[in-house]
């Protein structure tokens, strides 16, 4: 790995020490709009099968991008410092990029929901984040909830995006499978 930092953060953000979700966080310093750019990641592209080789503090810097595919950060900074949450502020543009869900205001955590990018089982943990959603335990198959399709439809990684598109062209071929004999029926009075 590089020893220089290869993420970016807004400057409109500020790292902070704070107590639980791993010490740290990006803060909100001045407001920032719906969809305006908070970070973007940056690092060495790992293929899934080195990622027991990566020590505890390399994996808390991995996100996963793509189907097998993670990006580890060079070296941990600020842009690293995004925790999750159940009720998140800001979602995936793209693979690598966050952006605001909404306005934040000074003061506010940085979050997103690990729903949004996680598709494995490589980052699983009891969740802390205090959100009346709180799904209490973070899973790498969170991403398959419906209730989180039509939330974070449009903020989530490409790679599962092609995942739930599958579930539902899935999903709405069985409905129509079911229904074919009774819409035939219908069909067939109608003419």
């Amino acid at each position: 790995m590089s020893s220089h930092a290869t993420s970016y953060h807004s400057p409109k953000l500020q790292a902070r020490q704070i107590n639980g979700k791993g010490g740290r966080a990006l803060v909100v310093r001045e407001p920032v709009e719906v969809g305006e750019l908070v970070v973007v990641w940056g690092g060495e592209a790992v293929h899934a099968s080195r990622l027991g080789t990566l020590s505890p503090a390399e994996r808390l810097l991995t996100i996963q991008v793509e189907e097998d595919l993670y990006l580890v950060s060079a070296e941990d900074g600020p842009a690293d410092w995004v925790n999750h949450s159940c009720n998140p502020n800001c979602g995936l543009r793209g693979q690598i990029a966050l952006v605001a869900l909404r306005r934040l205001e000074p003061g506010e955590e940085v979050c997103f929901d690990y729903a949004m990018s996680d598709g494995s089982p490589y980052d699983q943990f009891t969740c802390g984040c205090g959100a009346a959603e709180c799904r209490g335990q973070i899973t790498g198959e969170d991403w398959s909830r419906p209730e989180l399709w039509k939330r974070y439809r449009g903020y989530f990684s490409p790679y599962l995006q092609q995942r739930i598109a599958a579930k539902l062209a899935a999903r709405r071929g069985l409905r129509s499978h079911r229904n074919g004999g009774r819409e035939a029926t219908r069909q067939g009075r109608r003419t």
